[in-house]
């Protein structure tokens, strides 16, 4: 599953949000500025509030219109004729608000509800900055307050919702998304936010007949999403699998192709995954994830060479995307085709990544498998420092370790090779490979007794190894989780040995 809904629905969203973006809230009546001034003439009086009236209602347009620079700018005079008036607060606390300057609204929207204690818009909007400066001890009592002058207002109680599940209490936001439905059924928005809390706070029935109501009223491709994220959670695969197929038939969006293809991947459906991942290639040719999901189906199906061209081809999409290189050197791992054209992509991964570990350590490898399986050579002298630095830039990689001690036995210095072998095991004590290769040299060494030691675990761990049927399935469910990584940055658990 693909966790696509970080925050609420974006389904009918209200334009403007009130608590969350910076929502215009004043009701734009005449502003109430005599209380505010020394006592003038009736004319002159009424002259001057129309006047401040009119700075206003200039002030709250350029607001609503989006130009905030020029609404604080003709705030700012209002805030000086009528400092204690609330709506001129208010606007002065929103303006700042919208340009990201929540300390600077704060004091404004403080005083706004100083001024007007029974104003739930007031206490709202207090919240709203609150929970932006992440005092949100203080954010739910404004909001609580809020809903207590007016328990009946739909908006109060989504309001407050939506700030709980902002915090992740799924469970805390149901019962004020339902009294929000009890106000007004027909929100669509309301109800979806109401179905993904449910299905966040793990109440699958309830929250699946919620989705099923929303599509018979609006059948679309977000819903049916929705649906299979929760067929998913709740163990229902071939459900799963379904409901994201019709999202991708309903919007072939390249999202939705994506993760109705990963979705196969999850579940070992190699074949059907790829003919997606293929025409979603068709569409979106330029796509780097279709393309990795199309090398991890080959490589699924077993059909290594022509993962390592699907890769080749992906790193030069988007040179600077990582996850190819990585696919590319786990693949090649097992399929040493094309020696030459991956080891230039693992050179130019360096000179994008110098300060990745995993980039590092992938190059070196790729030049010692290639002087093995081509004609090129690669000398200790090229591999090593290599990995002396992937492990000097991650002082726990556990397989560099391993290629180091390699390196050193097959120059003889045993000593060294056991050194290095050791600090394998002791950050990766399942490493296999580690176990057989530190009892070899141990064994050299004359320490027969330790030597002893390290084979009877490795051969523990060969025999639990051998036996582990869902080896596979777990590495491509760890190549699904590397596909939804961040493209900028290299994914977590890929390595490439």
């Amino acid at each position: 599953m693909t966790e696509r809904y970080e925050s609420l629905s974006s389904m009918g969203r209200r334009k403007a949000r009130r608590a969350w973006g910076v929502a215009l809230l004043l009701s734009f009546a005449a502003l109430p500025t005599a209380s505010a001034r020394p006592q003038q003439a009736a004319g002159s009086a009424s002259q001057d509030a129309s006047e401040l009236d009119r700075q206003f209602q200039s002030a709250a347009a350029r607001f609503d219109a989006g130009d905030y620079a020029a609404a604080e700018q003709e705030v700012r005079p209002l805030l000086e004729r009528a400092p204690d008036n609330s709506q001129v607060n208010e606007l002065a606390g929103l303006i700042y608000a919208a340009q990201g300057k929540d300390r600077e609204a704060s004091p404004y929207l403080e005083k706004a509800v100083r001024l007007d204690p029974k104003s739930g818009a007031a206490h709202t909007n207090l919240a709203a900055d609150l929970a932006r400066l992440g005092d949100n001890a203080r954010a739910e009592a404004e909001f609580r307050k809020a809903l207590e002058l007016e328990p009946k207002s739909f908006e109060a109680n989504h309001d407050l919702a939506e700030f709980y599940v902002r915090l992740g209490k799924f469970q805390a936001a149901i019962p004020y998304f339902k009294q929000a439905r009890a106000i007004d059924p027909s929100s669509l928005e309301n109800r979806y936010d109401l179905a993904l809390a449910e299905l966040r706070a793990g109440q699958f029935d309830e929250a699946r007949r919620e989705i099923q109501a929303l599509v018979q009223q609006k059948d679309s491709a977000e819903l049916h999403s929705l649906l299979a994220d929760l067929e998913e959670r709740a163990g229902n695969y071939l459900a799963s699998a379904h409901e994201y197929e019709l999202a991708a038939h309903m919007d072939p969006s390249e999202d939705n192709i994506f993760t109705w293809g990963c979705e196969l991947l999850l579940h070992a459906t190699y074949e059907p995954a790829s003919q997606v991942f293929a025409a979603g290639l068709e569409r979106y040719p330029r796509s780097v994830p279709m393309a990795l999901g199309m090398g991890v189906a080959l490589y699924g199906h077993g059909s290594y060479d022509k993962a390592v061209e699907v890769f080749l081809k992906a790193t030069d999409l988007d040179p600077h995307d990582v996850r190819p290189y990585q696919f590319l050197a786990k693949v090649y791992d097992v399929s040493p085709s094309q020696a030459d054209a991956v080891t230039e992509r693992m050179r130019r991964f360096v000179q994008i990544a110098p300060g990745s570990a995993q980039a590092n350590y992938d190059y070196a490898m790729s030049l010692w498998k290639a002087s093995r399986d081509s004609s090129q050579s690669a000398s200790p002298g090229q591999v090593q420092p290599l990995l002396e630095r992937a492990v000097a830039l991650d002082p726990k990689f556990a397989q560099a370790y391993l290629e180091l001690g390699i390196l050193a036995a097959e120059q003889r210095q045993y000593p060294k090779a056991v050194e290095r072998y050791r600090q394998a095991v002791q950050f990766d004590p399942n490493l296999v490979e580690a176990h057989y290769r530190l009892g070899q040299a141990l064994g050299r060494l004359g320490e027969t007794q330790a030597a002893s030691q390290e084979l009877k675990i490795y051969e523990r761990l060969h025999e639990k190894q051998m036996l582990d049927t869902e080896e596979k399935r777990n590495e491509i469910r760890q190549f699904v989780l590397t596909l939804q990584a961040p493209s900028n940055s290299p994914a977590p658990g890929v390595a490439s040995k």
